[in-house]
């Protein structure tokens, strides 16, 4: 996991070229106005996926990881809580890695908390349990950025 601020990339000079690149380009094409959907920017290795989103309360998240592609995510608007989880996540109860490259588990083992505002990112590579959309005191709407990554393409 890596986090940030999309506007002070200097403070993560280690963050890999193909992900500081990905960033780059949201900074650049993606604002508040973009419409909802999927925009590719290199293909299916590469795209980003811009939602409107409500968070909801810690207990009704569930946590999910992937296989395949990685998770830049970056808050365009509102406010967001997070949960990760650094130990190896437990059996899915949901797992549709083969066909969507998500796993959900109810929680991850020993979840840590965070809190994300505009501009704000964090990035999760394949593996990693996370808990995107939970509230920040009462839910409310989050409009965000989620740039998907194939693994491979990152060293």
């Amino acid at each position: 996991m890596i986090s940030g601020n999309i506007y002070h990339l200097d403070l993560v000079p280690y963050l890999p070229a193909t992900l500081r690149g990905a960033i780059e380009y949201v900074k650049k094409h993606i604002t508040v106005e973009t419409p909802l959907g999927t925009l590719e920017i290199q293909g299916k290795q590469i795209f980003v996926m811009i939602s409107n989103d409500s968070t909801d309360v810690l207990e009704k998240r569930r946590a999910e990881f992937h296989a395949k592609y990685l998770d830049i995510q970056i808050v365009l608007q509102g406010e967001e809580g997070m949960a990760f989880s650094n130990l190896p996540a437990g059996e899915p109860d949901t797992d549709w890695l083969v066909e969507k490259d998500v796993a959900f588990v109810a929680a991850g083992d020993r979840e840590k908390h965070f809190v994300m505002q505009a501009g704000d990112f964090v990035v999760y590579y394949p593996g990693e349990v996370h808990k995107p959309l939970c509230a920040v005191g009462a839910p409310a709407h989050v409009r965000k950025a989620v740039v998907k990554i194939d693994a491979a393409l990152v060293r």
